[in-house]
C-alpha cells in the first residue's frame, strides 16, 4: 500500500540541443492539486489494495529459528493525513512525503519449524509511519521521459499485532519480544517496494509512443528534446512539436527557433506553441500536393447570385461569354509556396500565395483551360477559448490579383477584385447601409470548433480558401 501511496502521489500529475517548439510548464498549483487528487483517489481505493506475502525467519536462541509468512494482506482502515509532494531543484525531480500514517491491516499467518507447521488469521496495526523518497526525471536516447529512484527513506514508529488460531498464543509471545525486529523488517522492506514501483512507471513510460499519426498523410513527433528542467516552483518540458510524413517520416527542411513561454503561477499549468508546429504542418501538407483542389459549381449554393459559368464571369471578363456561352467552369486552385504562418501578441498571421487555373467545361467534358491568375493573400486570425471550445476568428488584410495567362485577351483583374453588386429592390434603395459580419463556428470535434466571419464580400476569396478552411 505505500508503494503505491508514494508513486501515486510522485506521479498523479505527469501523464508523457535542440529548440523545442511546443513548451509544457507545470507550476506548483499544478502540482498540489495533482497531490490532491492523487491523495483522494488512493483513499477510495485503499481497501482494493493486497500486499505481496511477506517471508522471513525470527531466531528463538538454542532452538533455532521459527520460519514465517503473512499472506493475503490487504488494508482494513487508514489513517490518512496529507502528504507533501515538492519540485526539487537539485535533482531535476520530485521530493515526496507522508509523516504520521497509520494502517489498520489483515491476513493469514503460516509458521514452520522443522516439521511442525501451523497457521491462522492476524490483524496488524502500523503507527506513525513516515516515508520520503525523491525521484529524479530525464531523457533517454529516443526523447521520452524517464525517471529513476535516487533516495528513500522509511520509518515506522510501532506496531500492535493480535494472531488467532493454531498455536496464536505461543506465536503471539514471540510477537511481543521481537517487536523491533518486526518493526525493522517492515521498515526494510518499504524502499525496495517504492524502488520498485518507480521502475515499473520507467517502464510504462519507454513504452509511451512518442510520434503517432494525426491523419493517414501527418504525424506528429512530441520526443522530448533536451532534459526536463526542474526549478522551486516549477517543472518545464520541451517537445519537438514536428510535424511529418507519414510515408517518409520526412520532417520540414527548417529548424524551430528559440521561444520563451512565459510563467504563470496562478495557473495550474501552461503550454505554448511556436510557428514553427504550424510550419511543419503546412510544408507536409504542401508537399504532399494537399493545398490543390478542383472546385466546381457544385460548391457553391443555389441561391448564391455568383456562380462558376460563363455567364457570371461576363461583368468583369466581357469576351468569356461570348467565346464560350452558357458553359459551367472548373477552378484549379493550389498554392504556389507553402502557406507560411507568424505568430505575433495577440494575433495569428497567415500569407498564402496561390493560383487559380480557370476551365470552361465542354459538352464532352473536355476541359478547355481560360486563364490562370496569381492570388497573394494576408490574413489575420486571433483564438480564444470560450465554453470549453477552441475557437478563432480569421480576417483578410490583402488580396493581389495577377493576371498570368490568358487564352481569352486581356482583362483587368481589378474588377475581379472590386465585389458583387447588392441585389436591388424596384422603387427602393438602401441608404446608411450597415453590413455586419457575424461568425460561423465550425465544429471540429466535441471539444475543437474554429469561428470564421462570412459574408456575399468573401465568396471569391472562400474559392481560393476553400480547400485550406
Amino acid at each position: 500500500m505505500l508503494p503505491s501511496l508514494l508513486i501515486s502521489l510522485i506521479f498523479a500529475t505527469l501523464t508523457g540541443g535542440e529548440n523545442p517548439a511546443i513548451q509544457v510548464i507545470l507550476n506548483n498549483k499544478g502540482l498540489q492539486y495533482g497531490k490532491n487528487v492523487g491523495a483522494g483517489w488512493i483513499q477510495d481505493n485503499l481497501k482494493r489494495v493486497t500486499l505481496p506475502d511477506i517471508s522471513g525467519k525470527i531466531s528463538i536462541g538454542f532452538l533455532g529459528s521459527v520460519g514465517y509468512t503473512l499472506t493475503g494482506v490487504s488494508v482494513k482502515q487508514c489513517d490518512f493525513p496529507e502528504p507533501s509532494v515538492q519540485f526539487q531543484e537539485d535533482i531535476s525531480g520530485f521530493k515526496s512525503s507522508i509523516s504520521g500514517l497509520s494502517v489498520a491491516l489483515t491476513g493469514g499467518w503460516r509458521t514452520h519449524y522443522g516439521l511442525i507447521h501451523d497457521g491462522g488469521s492476524f490483524d496488524l496495526a502500523v503507527f506513525d509511519v513516515d516515508v520520503t523518497s525523491t525521484a529524479k526525471l530525464g531523457e533517454d536516447a529516443d526523447g521520452h521521459l524517464s525517471i529513476s529512484s535516487v533516495n528513500c527513506s522509511a520509518d515506522v514508529g510501532d506496531i500492535k499485532m493480535r494472531f488467532r488460531g493454531g498455536a496464536s498464543a505461543i506465536i503471539q509471545f514471540f510477537v511481543d519480544n521481537f517487536r523491533g525486529y518486526i518493526v525493522g523488517e517492515m521498515e526494510r522492506h518499504i524502499c525496495p517496494a517504492v524502488n520498485q514501483y518507480i521502475d515499473a512507471f520507467e517502464h510504462h513510460l519507454q513504452a509511451m509512443n512518442v510520434s503517432f499519426p494525426v491523419d493517414p498523410f501527418l504525424g506528429i513527433d512530441l520526443s522530448l528534446t533536451n532534459l526536463p528542467s526542474v526549478d522551486a516552483s516549477s517543472l518545464t518540458l520541451g517537445l519537438k512539436g514536428d510535424f511529418y510524413q507519414i510515408k517518409s517520416h520526412a520532417g520540414p527542411p527548417f529548424k524551430a527557433g528559440p521561444f520563451t513561454l512565459p510563467k504563470q503561477p496562478g495557473f495550474m499549468m501552461s503550454v505554448g506553441f511556436s510557428e514553427f508546429t504550424l510550419n511543419s504542418a503546412s510544408y507536409v501538407y504542401f508537399s504532399a500536393g494537399l493545398f490543390s483542389r478542383l472546385v466546381n459549381d457544385s460548391v457553391i449554393p443555389p441561391s448564391s447570385p455568383f456562380h462558376l459559368n460563363t455567364s457570371s464571369f461576363g461583368p468583369y471578363i466581357p469576351q468569356l461569354p461570348k467565346l464560350f456561352p452558357d458553359l459551367l467552369m472548373s477552378l484549379q486552385v493550389y498554392a504556389r509556396e507553402m502557406p507560411v504562418f507568424s505568430l505575433q501578441p495577440g494575433l495569428i498571421r497567415l500569407g498564402l500565395l496561390g493560383s487559380i487555373k480557370a476551365f470552361a467545361i465542354q459538352p464532352n467534358a473536355t476541359l478547355t483551360p481560360l486563364f490562370k491568375l496569381n492570388v497573394d493573400s494576408k490574413f489575420s486570425g486571433k483564438t480564444w477559448i470560450s465554453d470549453g471550445l477552441l475557437k478563432g476568428s480569421v480576417e483578410m488584410d490583402n488580396l493581389t490579383l495577377t493576371l498570368v495567362s490568358s487564352e481569352v485577351g486581356p482583362f483587368q483583374v481589378s474588377k475581379l477584385a472590386h465585389g458583387f453588386d447588392i441585389p436591388r429592390m424596384k422603387h427602393a434603395q438602401l441608404v446608411n447601409t450597415v453590413l455586419k459580419v457575424e461568425e460561423v463556428c465550425i465544429h471540429l470535434s466535441e471539444s475543437l470548433s474554429l469561428c470564421l466571419p462570412l459574408s456575399v464580400l468573401h465568396i471569391y476569396l472562400m474559392l481560393f480558401c476553400f480547400f485550406f478552411f
